[in-house]
């Protein structure tokens, strides 16, 4: 009778997630897995079984495939600009002598802007009247199409983005400086090791808990990018910034091809699953190599 009654506490304790999860993921998983062999357009009562024709016509799709070069663009320059920024702050910050907390709650503020306020502001220094663009003009005779260039645009919302995330970041990989324990580093000196050396073979290779978990969320950034394209770009120009939740936005809103979006959706869910798996698999294999199981 008690291990019933301690059951259906249990079950009672989570059950609000369980609902939840039902409701927000488990509901509308299915309803887009049953989209994606439609081509219902949000507006007619119809709903017409037409297969799998909108995976193969995703598959053939010029701006599908722009969004899926465009998306692996933006890993390339997200997750390295990310750490990079998240672990000079961490470092920087951690060998302070005190009021550590208070600049970790500086570098922690852009992590909770807004998205659309910052890429308004964003958009607005970059105009072609900005006080930035006047002056470069006026003094340098240089004109600058800041978001016109494919590759300046995919550059700077990497760099928006990577800003508002480092700042959590870098807690996380100051939680993991906190935990090396300081005798290795002492042990290192007596034994003449630079800087830069335990940099690279000591520091490093303890951190492989944060960074694993700092890569693969910074991989997860990259795979979901949309406020900032959508702001400063919509994709453009010439679907240089288009990324998956851009063209499944286009598709099922402005296009109403919601059976064509949801198909987008699966693969684009797909290849992102694959890929931090492979980056996962990629990662573990480098801890082993430095004593991590």
């Amino acid at each position: 009778m008690k291990d019933k009654r301690e059951n259906r506490l249990g079950w009672a304790f989570i059950a609000p997630y369980v609902i939840f999860t039902l409701i927000f993921f488990v509901v509308p998983l299915v309803w887009s897995v049953w989209l994606s062999v439609t081509d219902w357009n949000m507006m007619s009562p119809d709903i017409n079984f037409v297969g799998i024709s909108n995976f193969t016509k995703a598959i053939t799709s010029p701006s599908v495939k722009a969004a899926l070069v465009v998306t692996y663009k933006f890993l390339l320059m997200v997750v390295p600009l990310t750490l990079l920024l998240s672990m000079g702050i961490a470092l920087l910050v951690n060998g302070l002598p005190k009021f550590k907390g208070l600049y970790f709650v500086a570098f922690f503020l852009p992590y909770l802007s807004s998205g659309v306020v910052t890429s308004l502001i964003v958009k607005g220094l970059l105009s072609r009247n900005s006080a930035l663009n006047v002056f470069l003009r006026g003094r340098f005779n240089i004109d600058i199409n800041w978001l016109g260039n494919a590759n300046l645009a995919v550059f700077i919302i990497a760099f928006m983005i990577a800003w508002k995330m480092c700042g959590y970041y870098a807690l996380i990989l100051n939680s993991g400086l906190n935990n090396i324990n300081q005798e290795i580093y002492e042990a290192a000196a007596l034994d003449g090791s630079s800087k830069w050396t335990t940099f690279w073979k000591i520091t490093i290779p303890l951190l492989y808990p944060s960074l694993l978990t700092v890569i693969v969320l910074a991989v997860g950034v990259s795979f979901s990018i949309f406020t900032e394209v959508y702001q400063l770009t919509g994709g453009g120009p010439n679907f240089g910034t288009n990324t998956w939740q851009m063209e499944i936005y286009n598709q099922s809103f402005v296009s109403l091809k919601s059976g064509y979006a949801s198909a987008i959706a699966l693969i684009a869910s797909f290849v992102t699953f694959a890929s931090i798996g492979v980056i996962q698999k990629g990662l573990e294999k480098w801890g082993e190599k430095n004593g991590w199981q």
